[in-house]
């Protein structure tokens, strides 16, 4: 491990400078975006010569990437790209079919950049529903646009709490994810009844992960912004019932 930010219960990016990488490492691995905790990088690490690999499932198209300043990207389809059981994966030509011992052939990216992705039967509902999400998004103004739309989307929310004594966000402010966005409530003893009035107000799956408690609100691609106004209007609205 290079670096943990869990001096501070994970609620920020460590800096560069704290990263202590090893000068023999084969590969460098970070998540570009931590859906628990909602930290997310803003940044591709510079890590030299060595491969950067990167798990993307949760931020994958929702800003403008640099494919070119990694080794290898991954990132299950649920998030962003369409149904759960499709995996999208970006590899530099010069790391496939490298490594000792080889994997067994369905793990070995070889395999499949021979097969043209085609060694076995495609899930191929999945990549009919993706191929969708990529012409929405090209109509719709590519990543730069739905960047646009994410940023507007976070601040809204973020914006809304911290300017509130009832709601509270951990995470440092530059290491904020515009996907997930967790956020407690000032007495967590009413954490049921926001939850069941949220319920009716159509707004639901906002219990924060067990391992954390509180609420997390997902704000991927296919929420629009007006979702997120409801939210921050419920939200209001409770605080000022129950505040």
């Amino acid at each position: 491990m290079a670096a943990s930010a869990e001096d501070r219960s994970f609620t920020y990016v460590p800096a560069p400078a704290q990263w202590q990488l090893s000068t023999n490492a084969a590969y460098v691995h970070y998540t570009a975006n931590e859906t628990i905790g909602g930290v997310e990088f803003g940044w591709i690490p510079d890590v030299g010569d060595v491969p950067l690999v990167s798990d993307m499932s949760s931020n994958l198209l929702s800003r403008p990437l640099d494919v070119s300043r990694l080794g290898l990207i991954y990132a299950g389809a649920q998030k962003n790209i369409g149904p759960a059981g499709l995996t999208l994966v970006i590899v530099r030509e010069d790391l496939i079919g490298i490594g000792e011992p080889a994997p067994p052939a369905m793990l070995d990216y070889a395999t499949h950049a021979k097969a043209r992705s085609l060694y076995n039967t495609p899930p191929t509902f999945a990549v009919y529903v993706a191929g969708l999400v990529f012409r929405w998004l090209l109509e719709n103004g590519g990543l730069a646009a739905a960047e646009q739309r994410n940023i507007a989307k976070a601040k809204l929310l973020y914006d809304f709490i911290d300017s509130s004594e009832f709601y509270l966000n951990p995470v440092n402010k530059a290491d904020r994810s515009r996907m997930n966005v967790p956020f407690r409530l000032a007495d967590p003893e009413l954490d049921a009844d926001f939850l069941a009035g949220a319920a009716k107000h159509d707004l639901v799956e906002l219990k924060g992960h067990r391992s954390v408690g509180g609420m997390r609100a997902s704000l991927y691609n296919a929420m629009p912004i007006e979702g997120v106004q409801a939210l921050v209007n419920y939200m209001s609205e409770f605080a000022a019932t129950k505040g």
